[in-house]
């Protein structure tokens, strides 16, 4: 399932990050990079072993826990390896699939992918987020504070900027549930049950719903 959530971060919170971004040395994106997307990563990126990096981290990992709409698509046991981008006119991150697990000494299931788009669209060109798919490529270029969520094991790119400067912050869920199309019904169960609640309170039909949403979970849950 490939989502938008709108508002991942407040205003104070984006404009916190992009103040930071102002004084802070970015380095190499390839560091972090697998040995065959070294090839095609051109980027930079916060260094991850920075006291301001991780404090970062802490707060879009907060931003995103809270968020009702993530919680139900993504189902999150862990949020994981956030990395804080930039993109300079003329570079990219050219075709390439996140690696199935990440970490050093503790490792964690790639399930799930996510960039939180971080400046406005039109504040540079080019740098779209392109997913590729046997339908056609999908392109997206979202708003600041807006989150595109998307299975990891998909092929995607970051096409050249043009134009201005594109800054995202990127991360890995390993989900409670491994399975995406099981995600995908738990989520529909989720959404109608919630909906039903809205018109009607709590019904012997939201029950059940609720029932099979729950034994479901805990019949899933890794």
């Amino acid at each position: 399932m490939i989502a938008i959530i709108d508002d991942v971060l407040a205003p104070e919170e984006l404009q916190r990050i992009l103040t930071h971004f102002d004084r802070a040395d970015f380095v190499d994106g390839k560091k972090t990079a697998g040995w065959h997307a070294k090839l095609v990563k051109n980027n930079m990126q916060l260094p991850s072993k920075a006291t301001s990096t991780q404090e970062l981290r802490k707060q879009v990992k907060e931003a995103l826990i809270r968020n009702k709409l993530f919680q139900a698509l993504v189902q999150p046991k862990i949020v994981h390896s956030l990395l804080f981008s930039r993109y300079e006119v003329g570079m990219s991150y050219g075709t390439h699939v996140d690696n199935a697990f990440m970490g050093k000494g503790e490792f964690w299931r790639s399930d799930i992918s996510f960039t939180l788009f971080l400046c406005e669209p039109e504040g540079y060109e080019g740098g779209e987020l392109v997913i590729e798919a046997s339908d056609g490529d999908r392109a997206y270029k979202l708003p600041s504070g807006s989150a595109l969520i998307y299975p990891s094991s998909t092929l995607h790119r970051v096409n050249p900027v043009t134009a201005g400067v594109r800054f995202a912050a990127v991360g890995w869920v390993q989900s409670l549930v491994r399975d995406p199309d099981k995600r995908e019904i738990l989520f529909d169960l989720d959404t109608a049950r919630r909906s039903l609640f809205a018109k009607e309170g709590k019904t012997i039909e939201f029950d059940l719903i609720s029932k099979s949403y729950t034994n479901l979970l805990r019949q899933w849950a890794d």
